[in-house]
């Protein structure tokens, strides 16, 4: 993985060459950024800078990289000044090859995974084949994502107290190229209490050995582990990035390519579903759900619920994720009119219809439940109680003109 692989975050890639060419590297790093932001590559990225930069090394992280003077400290490693110049150096070196294959051997990976069969003591490296393959195919994919696939199904996927003892005995060798042994850690946040096992080696870490820890959520990390990482926050990628690497990348036209980087706000993962379904006529099926509930139809509920109930989650919550959106378009014509909002002709006409018999308050009401609504798919709530649930709110808030959060 380089640098230039990693949409958008200049700022950040710059900071992370400063942070080592200034020495101040620090042993234990949390990668923070929510899900489509692109954490995940960015810390692979940085994995691979550091450890070929670390070849001929076995100091401490202050030797790591030559004076930032600008003097060469010997080793043949040049002072690098940019993200860009870190690329085109990495890609000389002639260990290059096993970085980016993701085969070499002080670069570790650690991962949920779930047991291949029952009673297996499963770790990382079981499915080190499934992760390169992932990585490759699916750099912004989400937990979710790397579970189904690696054919999880419902079962939940865990760092087990089993993979912990692994990293601890990994790292308790020696490098054996690299003047840094180098572990990779993604969604700590499924790190359960065994987690604690690892405090100590990440405190009082081996010599030139570098943690980084990839996460969506720090509320889901134990407090004890959050404590001991220096934080590098990465942010959600701007909609200007999503649409310039939707069109170099996928091809699309520069519409296309507006229209759904404004739906993701930032989310690079959202994107690419929405490419991948770009097929559905959401607001046909968003149509055929408030029509029932302002005509007060039960049957046509029933059957709608149905349908959505049958999609699997990630469609429900991209369906949510749309109609929130045409929610916060019509709020913002209530705020300062229509000649900023960015929808087609058929949604511009739906959300104008939409501002007739809904206020302010109600549309705001709205977005709090279908956020609601997002988190409990998440957490794989049923999805016919879920929407039935969900369509009675509406009717309350819609009809009854009820401003309460029905619970």
């Amino acid at each position: 993985m380089l640098f230039k692989e990693v949409i958008g975050q200049h700022e950040v890639k710059q900071q992370l060459i400063q942070m080592v060419q200034q020495n101040r590297l620090s042993h234990a790093l949390l990668f923070l950024g929510k899900e489509g932001s692109g954490a995940l590559p960015l810390a692979l990225a940085f994995a691979n800078y550091v450890c070929l930069s670390s070849y001929n090394r076995a100091e401490s992280p202050a030797s790591l990289f030559d004076d930032p003077s600008g003097k060469s400290g010997g080793s043949g490693t040049p002072v690098i000044n940019s993200w860009q110049e870190a690329d085109n150096w990495m890609q000389r070196q002639p260990a290059w090859s096993k970085v980016s294959g993701m085969i070499h051997p002080d670069i570790h990976y650690s991962y949920p995974t779930v047991p291949r069969k029952s009673g297996d003591k499963t770790v990382s490296t079981d499915y080190v084949s499934e992760w390169r393959s992932f990585i490759k195919e699916s750099p912004y994919g989400n937990g979710y994502d790397w579970l189904q696939y690696i054919k999880a199904e419902n079962r939940q996927g865990n760092i087990t107290v089993h993979e912990c003892n692994d990293i601890i005995r990994k790292l308790s060798l020696k490098s054996f190229e690299s003047g840094f042994k180098i572990l990779v850690m993604w969604l700590p946040e499924f790190l359960g209490g065994e987690g604690n096992k690892l405090l100590k080696i990440i405190e009082e870490p081996p010599e030139n050995t570098l943690f980084i820890l990839v996460a969506e959520n720090e509320h889901l990390i134990l407090p004890t582990i959050l404590s001991r990482t220096q934080l590098v926050k990465v942010p959600a990628l701007e909609e200007q990035e999503v649409e310039e690497a939707l069109v170099s990348l996928k091809k699309i036209s520069a519409e296309q390519a507006r229209q759904i980087a404004f739906i993701t706000e930032g989310n690079y993962r959202e994107a690419l579903l929405w490419l991948q379904q770009g097929d559905d006529d959401w607001l046909e099926l968003l149509r055929g759900w408030l029509n029932p509930v302002i005509k007060m139809n039960p049957l046509a509920q029933v059957k709608w619920i149905e349908e959505i109930a049958s999609q699997g989650r990630e469609k429900q919550k991209q369906f949510i994720r749309y109609f929130i959106q045409l929610l916060e378009q019509a709020i913002r014509i209530h705020i300062i009119g229509d000649a900023t909002v960015q929808l087609t002709e058929p949604e511009k006409d739906f959300v104008l219809k939409f501002n007739r018999f809904a206020s302010f308050d109600q549309m705001e009401i709205m977005i709090t439940e279908l956020n609601n609504a997002i988190y409990y798919i998440e957490r794989n709530a049923n999805a016919k109680i879920l929407f039935h649930a969900l369509t009675i709110k509406l009717y309350h808030i819609i009809v009854k003109k009820e401003k309460v959060e029905l619970r």
